[in-house]
């Protein structure tokens, strides 16, 4: 019997389109993360830029919507909020809180003006917060690994560690390339749609998912991909703006539908903006992995007990 409802269980995942599930498929987190790994510059240590480093890159990609599992329910629960924020809702609360409680806290208080909406992280999203964390995360390995390289120590397992959170950290900035994970129009318009679009629950895997799978190639997206490296200054700052930038092509997203831009071979249009969102996510992944190297070397504040 037991065996009966696990099948039962796995047959019901194609059909659980609660929220957005599969940003980009497979391909395209793949595809975003070695594309990245591939354009970090030389002054990054070679352990990072190695075939090897490339490959498991490539392999983390799609890793956090491994976890998202009816047999793992309490790691789908928490995690499943993580991968989009609906920008519209959240803008409810004014300026974004930097830290993801007093973002929790916000979303309660602007609950109390919004009773017909449900404010809750769960609906809204987190998807820039666990971005900063995993990003802190790395930035955090890449001292330790500073220091044992500095002492002549063993790196080999900090180097394991480095790439783990690399790729895992492209999983969520790759889902912040694709508009529908930053609107409430995640998959099928609602609410005034005086331009008619699709208000099926199919936009979503059509676009990041069946037609990236099926015409978009890493040898087409790499050369979009920005030349020269950026050190960012105010991570949250930055991929709050870069964000917004996504969010602004949702309708673009749903006219490109409309227009027959993503079924099948789709048309120049529809490849040509799914070839810039995968870019757009790849260079800022590479921007930001260098980023958490260079900042890494930045010096740890005093202990407040220290002698």
């Amino acid at each position: 019997m037991g065996l009966v409802r696990i099948a039962a269980a796995m047959a019901l995942l194609p059909v659980m389109t609660v929220q957005q599930s599969l940003a980009w498929g497979r391909e395209g987190h793949m595809m975003i993360n070695r594309l990245a790994g591939a354009a970090l510059p030389s002054d990054v240590p070679e352990f990072l830029r190695s075939k090897q480093a490339l490959d498991a890159l490539e392999y983390y990609g799609p890793e956090p919507d491994r976890w998202k599992s009816p047999l793992e329910p309490e790691l789908n629960a928490a995690g499943f909020p993580e991968h989009y924020i609906d920008l519209e809702w959240a803008d409810l609360i004014g300026e974004l809180p930097r830290k993801r409680y007093d973002y929790v806290r916000a979303l309660e208080f602007a609950q109390k003006s919004h009773l017909d909406l449900a404010l809750t992280p769960e609906k809204v999203g987190l998807q820039p917060y666990v971005t900063a964390e995993v990003w802190e995360r790395l930035k955090s390995a890449m001292r330790d690994y500073r220091k044992l390289k500095e002492d002549h120590k063993d790196t080999k397992p900090s180097e394991c560690e480095i790439v783990f959170l690399a790729g895992w950290l492209g999983h969520y900035v790759a889902d912040g390339s694709q508009p529908l994970h930053t609107t409430i129009q995640y998959n099928g318009w609602t609410g005034p749609n005086p331009n008619g679009y699709t208000t099926e629950h199919k936009i979503h895997a059509m676009f990041e998912s069946i037609f990236v799978s099926a015409n978009v190639k890493p040898g087409e997206v790499a050369p979009l991909i920005a030349e020269k490296p950026v050190v960012l200054g105010d991570v949250f700052t930055d991929y709050m703006a870069y964000l917004r930038h996504t969010n602004s092509l949702v309708e673009k997203t749903y006219q490109l539908e409309k227009a027959g831009a993503f079924a099948g071979a789709g048309t120049p249009e529809g490849k040509a903006f799914a070839e810039e969102r995968l870019a757009a996510g790849a260079t800022e992944l590479r921007d930001m992995i260098y980023s958490a190297w260079v900042k890494s070397a930045e010096p740890l504040p005093l202990s407040k007990y220290a002698d």
